[in-house]
């Protein structure tokens, strides 16, 4: 691998790792160990070559695609992310049970994945909205204006829709 190659993967790996708020050493915590901080540094640095199969399992840890981690696979490499998918919880409460039922046991099973029981907003990934949409048998982009609507999702959620489908 040259060396501008890894620097530019290394680039990537630290925009994915500071875009989900965490510092090197939050990753070892967050991986109870099994990504140490010194060497996801050096990978970010670009003095650590990275495996395929170790690529793979960080971006499995990052909940990414793994071309989202190779350089030359967006356009200009430094383009503005799309907008998170944050679900509003207390506002999903509010939503009748017919309408929102299947919403409500996707968002309970990836709390209780997480461990994340604040109750007030938590984020999915662009492949949970495709999921949700195929629950919902509508498109990505209808569904996100139909949780606009509700009050569960920020109207922002359409630029993030977009650009997942361009």
């Amino acid at each position: 691998m040259s060396s501008e190659y890894a620097k530019q993967l290394g680039a990537k790996l630290r925009a994915i790792r500071t875009q989900q708020g965490l510092s090197l050493h939050g990753v070892e915590e967050k991986s109870q160990g099994r990504w140490k901080a010194v060497v996801v540094g050096s990978y970010e640095r670009g003095d650590r070559a990275v495996t395929v199969q170790r690529l793979a399992e960080l971006a499995d840890f990052y909940g990414v695609p793994v071309q989202e981690l190779l350089p030359g696979t967006t356009p200009g490499g430094a383009a503005e992310p799309p907008p998170k998918l944050v679900l509003d919880l207390e506002r999903l409460a509010h939503v009748p049970p017919e309408k929102a039922g299947p919403l409500q046991r996707y968002a309970a099973t990836i709390q209780s994945q997480r461990g994340d029981y604040n109750g007030k907003v938590l984020s999915i990934r662009q492949d949970d909205l495709r999921t949700l949409a195929v629950i919902y048998d509508q498109s990505p982009s209808v569904l996100t204006e139909q949780l606009i609507s509700w009050g569960v999702l920020d109207a922002d959620a359409r630029r993030a829709v977009s650009h997942d489908e361009s």
